[in-house]
């Protein structure tokens, strides 16, 4: 029973029973009795207008495994109405693929909602769509259920074409970086922050020392007005830096071991040149140092704390000894400017260097980097391969040319052109001929190996496609292979050409080299329009670019339809 039908039922069940009542209202006259019969009957019609109607189907009620059905929910409703489809497992034991988006249409002033949905099931057997659930402004309504019949697909095992089993080979181990590397790499990065750091402050060390012996001298005192020692109360250190500075401009501009020597004896060197003329100064400077340096003795050994006024003075006066002293040295002589010229020529090769040697270290640890992403990423016969060089690489990213060759033309597609040749053939199997001819590209000792050859018999020779493949080994014996592993499968070109495809693996004697080689090859066999065409490609083993070309070169090849 379908949904509309219990509907219309259930409300002429509550017509008649009003109906009823009215029978018992004795007071009601005949024309009352029909209006209101009218009026419920209007109201009831009108009622069951705004009804949604639901229906449910499907396209098959038996399907094979793995084949879809289509489900299909259809609601007229209410253009206002909210209505809620099912979705997820609801239909199981079947499957949803898909579930496609809701379709809406107009109908007057109602609106028709069309979902459908695909279902499929993998296993055999009778099964069940169970009924689906569709809430119309949150009220439920049930869909009738369905019967489907999933079928097995037979496989006729005698008719099937078997194939040679394929011999087991080794698959090599994806490539993964040691876990040395990954701790070598985190120990570079962390030295070369620290080299970062530690360069970078040996820098601004050697920026103040390359400043001359003045200006590096007044840069040490300001430097020291900003260290707020003395609002610290760090005299010691307050006093040593000042006096520090004021020593190593005299040592560097007087020439006095003024960094080693005491007191008395740098103001006695002072004093000595200042009487040989060499230096000067007057006595009031010499004494105003002498002061400064005996006070920072006493805060230095004795703890002595001179306060903060008089270390100030101490640090006005310093600035006034190196400003006399500046102008008490008398000027170079050309000799000592020839000496400071060389001396400051051995600094800046010794400069360069060391920015040599740092940009030097910095490219190997950069490429150290980014070898170790491309291996990590493309394997390490890639890296090789980028930098040194691979032929058959070459030749697989260069240009490929599309040519014809022979008589049935063969339309084939190679990295470089096929170079006309001639292969040995008795003279029985020459008088079976009208033609024949042959191209090739390298030779057996390369990385790569490519043969054309075409044959046209006469018209009275009866030639079996078969019996050519069979002589294909004897060929390859007769060439030199050895251990030859052979696998054949029909093979069709793009245009629907039918041959025979011979592949497999053999070794290969390499005389020159006294050592044999590991190949694979491929060999396909055409008979079309009254010819013989066979395209033999022959490539090192583990050479996965010489495969990949190879695979191009057979795909490539195309025929002319065959004349009936």
């Amino acid at each position: 029973m379908t949904q509309k039908y219990s509907t219309f039922r259930k409300y002429g069940l509550q017509i008649r029973q009003l109906a009823y009542v009215l029978n018992f209202s004795s007071y009601v006259n005949g024309f009352g009795k029909m209006a209101f019969f009218g009026l419920l009957l209007f109201l009831s019609l009108n009622s069951f207008a705004q009804i949604p109607q639901i229906s449910a189907g499907i396209d098959s009620t038996s399907i094979k495994i793995g084949e879809q059905i289509k489900y299909q929910i259809s609601v007229e409703a209410d253009s206002t109405a909210l209505v809620v489809f099912p979705e997820g497992a609801t239909f199981n034991p079947l499957e949803v693929v898909e579930s496609l988006a809701t379709d809406t249409s107009r109908i007057e002033n109602r609106f028709r909602l069309l979902k459908e949905y695909y279902l499929t099931q993998f296993d055999s057997g009778s099964y069940t769509i169970p009924q689906q659930r569709v809430l119309i402004n949150e009220r439920p309504f049930l869909t009738d259920s369905f019967q489907v019949e999933v079928a097995d697909v037979v496989v006729d095992t005698t008719k099937q074409k078997m194939f040679p089993i394929k011999p087991a080979m080794d698959v090599p181990s994806g490539f993964q970086i040691p876990n040395w590397i990954w701790w070598v790499l985190g120990i570079l990065i962390i030295a070369g922050i620290a080299f970062f750091f530690i360069r970078r402050k040996k820098k601004r060390d050697a920026a103040i020392k390359q400043l001359p012996p003045y200006e590096r001298a007044l840069f040490e005192l300001e430097q020291l007005d900003k260290s707020h020692l003395l609002e610290n109360r760090q005299t010691k250190e307050y006093y040593s830096k000042l006096t520090e500075a004021v020593r190593r401009y005299i040592e560097d501009e007087v020439h006095l071991r003024a960094m080693e020597s005491t007191t008395s004896e740098l103001i006695h060197f002072l004093e000595l040149k200042k009487e040989t003329g060499e230096l000067k100064l007057s006595d009031q400077t010499i004494t105003d140092l002498q002061v400064i340096l005996q006070r920072a003795d006493l805060a230095k050994f004795a703890n002595s704390k001179p306060d903060i006024i008089t270390a100030k003075e101490d640090r006005s006066k310093i600035e006034h000894v190196i400003i006399d002293t500046k102008a008490a040295i008398p000027e170079p002589t050309e000799e000592e400017l020839l000496k400071d010229e060389e001396y400051r020529q051995l600094q800046l090769k010794k400069k360069r260097k060391k920015k040599i040697l740092t940009i030097s270290l910095s490219g190997l640890v950069l490429i150290f980097i980014i070898g170790t992403v491309l291996v990590n990423t493309n394997g390490y016969t890639y890296l090789v391969d980028l930098f040194g060089g691979n032929p058959t690489k070459e030749l697989l990213d260069g240009e490929w040319i599309q040519s014809e060759y022979g008589d049935p033309s063969v339309s084939i597609v190679t990295p470089r052109v096929l170079k006309r040749g001639e292969i040995d053939m008795p003279n029985e199997a020459k008088e079976m001929l009208v033609g024949n001819e042959t191209f090739i590209d390298g030779n057996l000792e390369e990385e790569l190996y490519v043969v054309l050859s075409t044959v046209r018999f006469r018209e009275d020779v009866k030639f079996e496609l078969n019996t050519a493949v069979d002589g294909v080994y004897a060929n390859l014996e007769k060439k030199g292979a050895k251990n030859i592993i052979t696998k054949d499968e029909e093979f069709t070109t793009l245009e629907g050409v039918e041959g025979v495809k011979v592949f497999g693996t053999l070794e290969m004697e390499i005389p020159k080299k006294d050592r044999s080689i590991n190949k694979k090859y491929i060999i396909l066999n055409f008979a079309v329009n009254g010819g013989f065409q066979q395209i033999t490609v022959i490539y090192n083993e583990e050479d996965a670019y010489a495969d990949e070309i190879a695979n191009r070169i057979i795909n490539s090849v195309e025929f002319e339809k065959p004349t009936s």
